[in-house]
């Protein structure tokens, strides 16, 4: 049972596994989105450069049915076509660049402005028939199939408002003058292609989502890979060891003489240290020959140890001092009270007595918390 909670993807995906697979060219993507803005953007150029390419389209249409003595004599259709293709190529270029440039935006978007060069290669999944069964019967196909119906009702619900509408003007077609019922098939087909594009626009809000969340639930992890990657992101225990083995001998090396000529040491009782002395003939109050926190203070520890040096855990004095006092300086005369009371217990030790551990008294203050804050208890 253990087993199979463990392989379950029941967790969501971190950032790292979604830039992964984005990396591998599963990001986030939306036919409909595609499809909406695709539409969109042709209706809007066909709107407004729609009567250009009318006439452009009319100009050619004349000198194709235009015929003299000389087009009779010397008849060169491949001129006629090479002229007709040379009026309109450049206005459906411009509309197909619009409509793929467009498109390709929409998608990059989606997909974080990312451009996944290997979607772009063929897949032998893409062609597997048992791969494509799994596509069809599987949640993926019963959402596109959904989908599919919606569109189909929702369009075409559309294209028969529209057809309603309209059904005047179109059976009146061929009956006027030319430039007449063409600008007002133009019209018609232009007022189309808006109320499409206004329906897969609703059909992309509503698969956006659902694409989103499909795409999530397909990269959820289970608790196995939430460790694994947070193993690798950290490193392993023994990796991470070795770096807090490499810090603590940096630290060693950098406090080793201070720590070796202190009196006494002040903790946290970790995580800080602060090495103390007291020499009349140096400074007429005790001083601080080193502190350090984290790994610094766990190495100063260590070197306390091996040279013997006493240790005295008071954390609010340890704080007082480490974030009032720098290195080689002399401490506040607030706390000349309270260190005198270590310095007696310590010097009393090394006489061979066994005093009793004393009480120390720091102004309020100077009370700070772990991130030198003043602190009111």
């Amino acid at each position: 049972m253990s087993e199979q909670s463990a392989g379950e993807k029941s967790f969501a995906p971190t950032e790292k596994r979604k830039q992964d697979a984005a990396k591998k060219g599963n990001v986030l993507r939306s036919r409909e989105v595609a499809a909406a803005v695709a539409v969109l953007a042709g209706a809007v150029w066909l709107k407004l450069a729609g009567m250009w390419l009318l006439t452009a389209m009319q100009e050619a249409g004349i000198r194709s049915l235009r015929f003299d003595r000389t087009a009779l004599e010397d008849f060169q259709p491949s001129a006629m076509l090479t002229g007709l293709v040379g009026d309109l190529l450049p206005l459906v270029l411009t509309l197909g660049l619009l409509t793929v440039s467009i498109t390709m935006a929409a998608q990059l978007l989606l997909g974080d402005g990312r451009w996944v060069i290997g979607n772009l290669a063929p897949k032998g999944s893409r062609i597997d028939p048992l791969a494509g069964m799994k596509r069809i019967l599987g949640p993926q196909g019963l959402v596109e199939l959904g989908k599919s119906l919606a569109k189909l009702g929702l369009l075409g619900g559309i294209a028969y408002y529209w057809g309603s509408a309209n059904l005047l003007t179109i059976l009146s077609l061929g009956r006027g003058e030319l430039t007449g019922q063409l600008s007002a098939a133009w019209d018609a087909i232009v007022t189309l292609l808006f109320l499409l594009s206004a329906g897969l626009v609703v059909i992309a809000v509503i698969d956006w989502p659902i694409q989103y969340v499909l795409r999530l639930s397909k990269l959820k992890m289970t608790n196995q890979e939430l460790r694994d990657e947070q193993k690798q992101a950290e490193g392993a225990p023994e990796k991470k060891a070795a770096i807090r083995q490499r810090q603590r001998d940096m630290a060693r090396g950098g406090v080793a003489k201070a720590v070796s000529e202190a009196q006494f040491i002040l903790t946290n009782p970790t995580h800080f240290a602060v090495a103390m002395q007291y020499d009349p003939a140096q400074a007429d109050a005790p001083f601080v020959l080193a502190k350090g926190r984290g790994e610094k203070a766990l190495a100063m520890r260590e070197l306390a140890a091996e040279n013997r040096v006493p240790v005295l855990e008071y954390p609010t004095l340890a704080r007082a001092v480490y974030f009032t006092t720098r290195e080689h300086q002399v401490i506040r005369a607030e706390l000349y009270v309270a260190v005198a009371a270590v310095l007696s217990f310590v010097l009393s030790l090394k006489r061979g007595e066994r005093p009793a551990r004393p009480r120390v008294t720091v102004p309020i203050e100077l009370h700070f918390d772990a991130e030198g804050k003043p602190f009111r208890a």
